[in-house]
């Protein structure tokens, strides 16, 4: 028995040092000196105490091929990702998986590879040569490694799937993603899909715009005013008019068919209402430095590795051969910063939220479709879509003149195929998506134009090349300017008085009559921008950029703005008291104030609960600080309520899949319905025979909250712990889900962390209410303070860590610190960097 335990210990012990063979195999080298073919002269890789990489090199070319490489030895398995999902070739990747053949399906008929492919022939030679280095550097690192020495991720593929060599890395794979990003940050197409399938189950226009309100610009204020802007007033397009006959069994299943095709598609940067970001920038007029402070963190998915790749970018003498010396964010696959700061300026993004998207129904017989009355061809190509380990799938893509038609895609009973009634067009009914990022742009020049931009003009010239995502910028510099600048390809829609549905493009549109077509695009040149406003603050946190009918038409359905005021307030009561520096910004960044609560909890604490058992919720709210904070148990219970809310409410109005997810569009609509206590949305269709009203419906969320949280956290109510019920766990996209072994979810996937925050909170750590969770769907990817007074004295932090390796300690070493609203010193000067280093690299010749 003893000598069979300790054959079996041995055994163990062999089996566990060889799995951490395997999963450290993968680990770079980052120090000493490796040979670099191609380059022209040495080039340094210094890392700091996180593994950020700082490289050093002297001609641009030389920079980007050493970026290239670095982010191979770092994150190469997320590049190939990402490759495989934006060319339509995930099967190959992670074999027989009917998602992700949907997926590919869905993308090859989006043809992304295609339009990255035609885009590189739009680009400055420069921009080529960038990415071009960038791809000679990733193919260096790759050449003679076996995928296991690459990425513990093949290791893992490679037990059920024959997992060869990676490919090479081509420049179009670096242009292929910001089509995902695109995707993800495209603006209302969710919207739009929701008002048709709710007129499904609600039957009535106007009640349907209700839970699509306005813009609350009295409350909330927009970006700018109208004193801030260029452009001329222009009128919007009109929404007063009569709707299709969206009760077409035909049309519906085209749409669902539609929503279920888009549904398939991964969203590698995020996805719902908790999607966004916050932006500011502050005067120096108004800060400690004399000088400019820009703070900004994107809202995107909970994933691991983290979106971004923290780096610095160095030319070691600056000059129009090699004008880079920028630090920041970037995405690993593509040459550059995306958001950051170089020795003159500093710039942040927020999603601006555009309607770059229109569904197109169309009138179709099998191969042509209905425009003015005459025939318009369907062009079809054929896709083939290999999967690893599974016969090769082929698929008819078809596109009508408005874009491919979304509802064919996907093998789904009965969608899209039911005849149209005789007295009907004798057509079916199919759907085009029209989006601008299917036409070939330049937002790759425009990326790099910004790593080197001086000044308000640098900025809008890269502006109006960013074609896909539209995004505000906001930037400041050196010598104390500020500003705000949108860029984007936004589609002009005609004005259509009475026609069959509003033309403002809240509505999916007539492919069948030319009227709804788009008339262009707008003019960059009046776009809306500010340079130094008198009040010395801009804040850009997704809501409406202009006031209503001022400036070009951009869309309808903004964020609703509770955020950006907060946001604001928040500024403006600080600089009243005096300057203010970059640890005011940061504490700005994780403030957990609660809109909801603030809309909610006087009337809540209104109502009468009898039960002494049921009232020791509505007990934590009589003192409760309406701040969302980790460790608040009336945070825990008002969040509970508030899902209870939604539900009674509004899920018995809706579809499936389109229930009260509670962000910021909830709470306007609550905000608006809480002063009408007999409305009929109040009434819970699902009790037939009682017309309940506002003061049932709180009520009952209340005891129903305190009935869900004793069984989940125990009977003793001040006990709940918001962070308990709300944490963040990042999933790694391909081994992290539940189906895949617990040891290896365990070794791919970061403990998750307990959060404060919420939907719509500047803290936006979102949940989705209708999903019946509390974790995190979508939170600040990263957050940084750039103070351009001293650049050195700026703060940065990231979701998980520098490294894209489950076993390098840096994977998911600032997780914890960034649960906690910490943020780290982001040295900038050479110096700086040089007093921070503790690895160094050169690469040789």
């Amino acid at each position: 028995m003893i000598t069979v335990a300790a054959v079996v210990v041995v055994a163990l012990v062999a089996v566990m040092v060889t799995a951490v063979i395997v999963v450290r195999r993968p680990l770079p080298e980052v120090a000493g000196e490796r040979e670099l073919p191609g380059l022209d002269a040495d080039v340094t890789v210094t890392r700091d105490e996180r593994g950020v990489p700082t490289i050093t090199a002297t001609t641009s070319q030389d920079l980007f091929r050493a970026q290239g490489y670095v982010a191979a030895q770092d994150r190469f398995f997320e590049m190939d990702y990402r490759r495989h999902v934006t060319s339509g070739r995930l099967s190959e990747l992670v074999g027989e998986n009917e998602d992700a053949l949907a997926a590919d399906k869905v993308i090859r008929t989006f043809g992304w590879r295609k339009v990255a492919e035609q885009e590189w022939d739009l680009l400055e030679q420069s921009t080529r040569d960038a990415l071009q280095a960038y791809a000679d550097g990733v193919n260096a690192y790759l050449d003679g490694r076996d995928p296991g020495a690459i990425a513990v991720e093949y290791t893992v593929l490679g037990v059920r799937l024959d997992v060869g060599a990676p490919e090479a890395w081509d420049p179009v794979d670096s242009l292929a993603w910001l089509k995902a990003m695109a995707w993800d940050l495209r603006g209302n197409y969710d919207a739009e899909l929701e008002r048709a399938a709710s007129y499904t189950s609600i039957g009535d226009v106007a009640r349907v715009d209700e839970l699509f309100p306005a813009y609350p610009q009295d409350l909330n204020l927009p970006i700018l005013t109208a004193a801030n802007l260029p452009a001329p007033t222009v009128e919007q397009a009109s929404a007063e008019t009569t709707p299709l006959d969206l009760d077409s069994a035909d049309l519906q299943e085209a749409m669902a068919a539609a929503a279920a095709a888009l549904d398939a598609v991964p969203h590698l940067m995020g996805d719902g209402e908790g999607v966004g970001s916050n932006s500011w920038v502050v005067s120096g007029e108004l800060t400690e430095s004399g000088k400019p402070l820009l703070a900004n963190d994107p809202h995107l998915s909970i994933s691991a590795p983290g979106i971004w790749e923290q780096i610095g970018l160095r030319c070691d003498e600056v000059s129009t051969q090699c004008p880079y010396d920028v630090t920041g964010f970037a995405f690993a696959g593509m040459p550059g910063v995306v958001i950051g700061h170089n020795e003159t300026l500093a710039w942040g993004l927020t999603n601006l939220g555009a309607d770059v998207t229109d569904f197109f129904l169309e009138r179709v017989d099998e191969t042509t479709t209905r425009l003015d009355g005459a025939e318009s061809p369907i062009t079809e190509r054929v896709e083939v879509i290999r999967v690893n380990g599974g016969d090769d799938i082929r698929l008819t893509v078809r596109e009508s003149v408005h874009g491919p038609l979304v509802s064919d895609v996907l093998d789904l009973d009965g969608v899209g195929s039911a005849p149209v009634p005789e007295d009907a067009p004798a057509r079916r009914f199919a759907v085009a998506l029209g989006w601008t990022a299917l036409q070939p742009g330049r937002t790759m020049d425009a990326v790099l134009l910004m790593n080197v931009a001086k000044d308000a003009v640098d900025i809008q010239e890269a502006a109006a090349l960013f074609d896909v995502p539209s995004q505000n910028i906001v930037f400041a510099t050196t010598d104390g300017h500020i500003g705000y600048q949108a860029p984007g390809r936004i589609p002009v829609r005609a004005d259509i008085a009475g026609g069959p549905v509003p033309s403002d493009g809240t509505w999916p549109r007539p492919g069948w009559d030319s009227r709804y077509e788009w008339q262009g695009f707008v003019d960059p040149a009046t776009m809306p921008r500010a340079l130094d406003p008198a009040e010395g603050i801009i804040v850009t946190a997704n809501q409406a950029v202009t006031p209503a009918g001022v400036g070009p038409f951009l869309t309808e359905d903004w964020d609703y703005g509770y955020r950006a005021q907060r946001i604001r307030e928040l500024l403006v009561s600080a600089t009243s008291e005096g300057k203010v520096g970059v640890a005011d910004m940061g504490r700005i960044q994780v403030d957990k104030h609660s809109p909801y609560a603030d809309v909610l909890v006087p009337v809540l604490l209104s109502l009468d609960i009898e039960d002494p058992f049921y009232d020791d919720g509505q007990e934590l709210l009589r003192t409760w600080d309406r701040v969302q904070s980790v460790d608040s148990a009336a945070a825990a219970y008002f969040a509970a309520v508030w899902a209870n809310i939604l539900d009674s409410a509004f899920a018995d109005d809706l579809p499936d899949d389109y229930g009260p997810s509670g962000g910021s569009r909830w709470l306007e609509v609550v905000r608006r319905l809480v002063d009408e206590p007999a409305s009929p949305w109040w009434d819970d269709k699902s009790t037939p025979g009682v017309v309940e009203g506002r003061d049932e419906v709180l009520t009952r969320a209340m005891v129903l909250a305190r009935r869900e949280l004793t069984a989940s956290l125990g009977r003793e109510a001040t006990d709940w712990r918001w962070g308990q019920l709300h944490p963040a766990a990042p999933e790694h996209p391909v081994l992290g889900g539940s189906s895949l072994p617990g040891l290896v979810r365990d070794l791919v996937n970061p403990d998750p962390v307990p959060v404060g925050g919420g939907s719509s909170i500047v803290d936006a750590t979102a949940w989705d209410a209708s999903s019946g969770s509390f974790a995190v769907t979508a939170s600040p990817s990263m957050r940084m303070v750039v103070d351009l007074g001293d650049l050195d004295a700026s703060t940065w932090v990231t979701l998980t860590g520098a490294s894209g390796h489950p076993a390098s300690v840096h994977y998911a070493d600032q997780l914890v610190p960034w649960s906690r609203g910490e943020t780290f010193p982001w040295p900038f000067t050479q110096a700086a960097t040089e007093a921070d280093a503790g690895d160094r690299l050169t690469f040789t010749p």
